[in-house]
């Protein structure tokens, strides 16, 4: 299994801590990087422009994102550091940093890749865990700096925890699937002479052109404009919403808090499967299918309005490349008064498949397309809860999740809305949830996921 959480529920074993950290030189070299043409993504931006408004508030208001492995050997720390830098080298995302000028504008500087350098920095034998990951969250710097992205290992006696600390500037949930099995392959070549095939990947940074190129030729003409903004309209100009109270008052500051709850295992999850398709869905269709059927039991909704991120990866060469490659996509169908599971799904299922033709249609271009008078009402600092469905049995390396305790943690940033990822791994389906940090929006969640995993559960039990 892969455990989901906050970094504050990771407990690492005590030992001799290293982490993995840019040189002095390489920082200079940072500092003097040209700029570069390709902006950052739409994605980039809008969360770049965040991450400022943040700064000097005393908190991390960026997300930071630590993958953790367990190996079941003594490292060696010089193949660890030739395995760093060459990953660094091979994703050129992590070859640039982003200035925000006078004018307001967000300009990328751009470093050749044979200037990045990163060396150990020795930490001494640590034994407890809290200082393990404030140590972590410490010296990984936030997404207005180039080096913000670490690597480290706790050596123990036979055994040793690695893991890295990546600003969500840099990083997707692929991304970090990716990143774990590239660096585990890149060590085996560098420590034991083992050179496991891997792709060389695309450039983000080119992905990124191509995006704004792309973005920039939408109008307010454009169908897929035209949609976007329907449905916005439909939903009195705003962007969907949790559907259940999450607390948030007088426009005060939540932390984030964490839920993970196993939803069944992959005998359950192939019955389920089975009855989504036997309906004319497939598994994403029967999660959304009942994410419908939630609301209308808790909210009373006749009509499901949501947004999914997906993967927009799309040659293989950008499957083996980190960055953030995902677009935010609508979700929308009428539920039926009396509709079953059985009924929902190939509505649902429709309504999926018809966002993922939306996926070149970043929701940022359209808000920023959407005229004064168009009745939208999202403002700049706008939020959206979201449910992203990934089935990680697909990603090179799955079949070590269980044999090394892998792990995916992100630091308490501010949470205004609720997240939710449902996770199909080898052995078992998760649903984790990441929202405000307060007892209304706990009980709200809990309600929520209890409806949600009846929901599912009985569509696998009752009909598989």
């Amino acid at each position: 299994m892969v455990d989901f959480g906050l970094i504050d529920e990771w407990n690492p074993a005590p030992g001799r801590v290293v982490s993995w950290e840019a040189t002095s030189a390489a920082r200079a070299a940072a500092a003097a990087a040209p700029i570069h043409s390709a902006p950052p993504s739409h994605q980039q931006e809008h969360y770049l422009r965040q991450a400022h408004r943040t700064t000097g508030t005393g908190y991390r208001g960026s997300g930071l994102c630590l993958v953790t492995a367990e190996v079941p050997a003594v490292l060696d720390r010089a193949a660890m550091t030739l395995a760093v830098n060459e990953f660094l080298t091979r994703h050129d995302t992590f070859h640039s940093w982003f200035a925000l000028e006078p004018d307001g504008a967000l300009r990328r500087h751009l470093m050749a890749p044979g200037e990045i350098e990163f060396a150990p920095v020795d930490h001494g034998p640590i034994d407890d865990a809290a200082a393990i990951r404030e140590l972590a969250q410490t010296r990984t710097p936030g997404p207005t700096r180039w080096d913000c992205f670490t690597f480290w290992a706790v050596e123990h006696d036979e055994s040793t925890t690695v893991f890295m600390a990546i600003d969500h500037l840099h990083t997707d949930g692929v991304g970090q699937h990716i990143s774990s099995f590239e660096l585990a392959c890149l060590y085996a070549k560098h420590a034991w002479d083992q050179a496991p095939p891997i792709l060389q990947p695309a450039g983000y940074t080119e992905y990124c052109a191509r995006e704004r190129a792309a973005s920039a030729r939408l109008s307010l003409g454009s169908p897929e404009v035209a949609t976007w903004l329907r449905l916005l309209r439909g939903n009195d100009g705003e962007l969907p919403s949790f559907p259940l109270d999450l607390g948030l008052r007088d426009g005060g500051t939540h932390h984030s808090a964490h839920r993970t709850v196993t939803l069944f295992d992959e005998d359950a999850a192939a019955r389920f499967e089975k009855v989504c398709r036997d309906n004319g869905g497939e598994f994403a269709g029967g999660v959304f299918a009942a994410a419908a059927l939630a609301e209308r039991e808790l909210a009373d909704s006749d009509y499901y309005f949501g947004i999914t991120p997906l993967n927009t990866r799309a040659t293989f060469e950008e499957m083996a490349s980190i960055g953030w490659y995902v677009a935010l996509v609508p979700v929308a169908f009428p539920i039926g008064t009396r509709a079953t599971f059985e009924r929902t799904v190939a509505r649902a299922q429709r309504a999926y498949e018809n966002g993922m033709r939306l996926k070149t249609t970043t929701i940022h271009r359209v808000l920023e397309l959407a005229p004064a008078d168009s009745g939208i009402a999202v403002g700049p600092n706008w939020s959206n809860p979201m449910i992203s469905y990934v089935d990680a049995r697909d990603f090179a390396g799955s079949e070590f999740f269980d044999i090394a305790r892998s792990g995916l943690y992100g630091n308490r940033a501010p949470s205004e809305e609720a997240l939710i990822w449902v996770n199909r791994l080898p052995a078992e389906t998760t649903i984790s949830v990441i929202y405000p940090d307060n007892p209304v929006a706990h009980e709200s969640v809990r309600r929520y996921l209890d409806t949600l995993g009846r929901i599912i559960r009985a569509a696998a039990t009752e009909r598989g």
